[in-house]
């Protein structure tokens, strides 16, 4: 069994450190309004139901092989038709598409569900996923490992397929705002 954990099973936290408090939810949420992260939206899909969320915790594993981890809230549905499909869609986010990043942050009410898929054109790569055209890249995976960490779901994916576009502003997130970055 211990073949299948990718873990350093024999190592030891600093036990000093392991008995100190953390910092309050609070202070960290105000000391992350301040990195300047990249804006995907992280989409799925399992036979008909298609979902989707806005996220900032995306992160590059290896290059080779090509791996990436998603970092997902556990209460959301893309979280369950992730887990149902094995597979996402990383969608990294021109400036021009704030308002799709809007739509998968749940920042404008009235629109729920499939209905986010009106923003934006869609297709498909290899996965099935959803996969937004005119995104600066789009990374189609496959989720190899799932870890529960708190919160979330953390998804270790491998890169299936991508697509990239040469020209374009970049879209993060930074202090509560999106802005636009230039290449």
């Amino acid at each position: 069994m211990s073949q299948d954990i990718n873990q350093l099973l024999d190592w030891k936290p600093n036990t000093r450190l392991a008995a100190m408090p953390t910092v309050s939810a609070e202070d960290h949420l105000y000391g992350m309004r301040h990195f300047a992260v990249g804006v995907t939206v992280i989409t799925a899909r399992d036979g008909d139901a298609r979902a989707g969320l806005t996220a900032t915790a995306v992160c590059s594993v290896t290059a080779d092989p090509p791996r990436l981890v998603v970092f997902v809230n556990k209460n959301v549905m893309a979280s369950e038709v992730i887990l149902n499909s094995g597979a996402l869609c990383v969608n990294v986010l021109a400036g021009e598409q704030e308002e799709v990043a809007k739509v998968f942050a749940g920042m404008i009410k009235e629109v729920h569900g499939d209905a986010r898929f009106q923003y934006g054109a869609w297709r498909e790569l290899v996965t099935g996923a959803p996969s937004l055209d005119g995104a600066l890249a789009n990374f189609d995976c496959r989720v190899i490992k799932v870890f529960d960490e708190s919160t979330h779901h953390a998804f270790l994916c491998e890169v299936l397929a991508t697509c990239e576009r040469n020209d374009g502003e970049a879209l993060i997130y930074l202090n509560g705002a999106f802005r636009r970055i230039p290449q």
